[in-house]
């Protein structure tokens, strides 16, 4: 009887990533960190082709709309409060698929990438678990508000290259939640809800991990492609028409994630700062 070949990593990373079920999902992130560090797969070869593209496992709720049709989520009432922590809950999902795409997409790196993102795999879906359990003692669930896919949308658009993914993903989309932290902050100590803020010191913590790990390797493959990385950053910005960062940064959070100070001053001056000073929009 011939030998049945054991799953590859790739193969492994694209099964959790179908999981529909938070639950499962999160198990499954898990238990793929476990074996990885156990020397359970080799490192994936590069092919000629990128894996096939996919939608990823998500519960039938909730129900994904443009996000220009949500409402503000203000926790002054107690439906603004869930709803906030909905969002956040949220975001946390699709972080879990995110860094799991990273993984199952990009082969022939070194294995320290894999080991970053699955361990970031399995952060997401802890801080997933945190926030949902605050939900719930709120009365509510995950599924109960309306969400967008702006984070997954960004990965399909950079889905071909490593280094536009670290760039809008980790170093945009993910460093906005450091810069927000502090407002949602500020707005749950008005209403008492200490017990949410304890959640979002943790999350604080480890999400300026991830954006360093999004950091690292931008850098990375700028490196290998002999681009300077600042340049190149505000250049993939223009060109997938990333969202600029609002105002204020959270620019301690942002040193440790790895933004110099001048690359910092260059976003905090905004978006039409940048176009003035560089009408031609160049790529990269």
């Amino acid at each position: 009887m011939a030998k049945t070949q054991a799953p590859d990593l790739q193969t492994r990373a694209l099964e959790a990533l179908m999981a529909c079920e938070p639950a499962v999902k999160a198990a499954k992130a898990d238990a793929l960190l476990a074996d990885w560090r156990a020397g359970a797969f080799d490192l994936p070869v590069a092919g000629l082709q990128s894996p096939a593209l996919v939608d990823p496992g998500r519960p039938p709720r909730p129900e994904l709309v443009p996000h220009t049709t949500l409402p503000r989520r203000k926790p002054a009432s107690p439906e603004g409060h869930a709803a906030l922590l909905h969002a956040i809950a949220h975001i946390e999902f699709n972080a879990i698929n995110l860094a799991l795409d990273c993984v199952y997409r990009f082969a022939g790196l070194p294995g320290d990438y894999y080991t970053g993102w699955l361990e970031v795999a399995a952060e997401e879906a802890y801080h997933f678990s945190l926030v949902e359990a605050r939900l719930r003692d709120l009365g509510y669930a995950y599924g109960d508000f309306q969400a967008h896919n702006g984070l997954w949308e960004m990965a399909v658009k950079t889905a071909d290259d490593p280094l536009a993914r670290m760039a809008l993903v980790p170093r945009v989309l993910e460093a906005r939640g450091l810069d927000a932290t502090p407002p949602i902050v500020a707005a749950l100590r008005r209403i008492g809800d200490e017990a949410t803020i304890g959640v979002l010191d943790i999350i604080l913590r480890d999400e300026i991990g991830h954006v360093a790990l999004g950091d690292r390797w931008f850098r990375y493959f700028c490196a290998g492609r002999g681009l300077e990385p600042e340049a190149t950053y505000l250049a993939l910005m223009a060109r997938f028409d990333a969202p600029w960062p609002p105002r204020p940064l959270n620019v301690e959070a942002r040193r440790k994630a790895g933004f110099s100070d001048a690359e910092i001053a260059r976003l905090e001056a905004g978006k039409a700062a940048f176009r003035a000073a560089r009408p031609d929009q160049s790529e990269p």
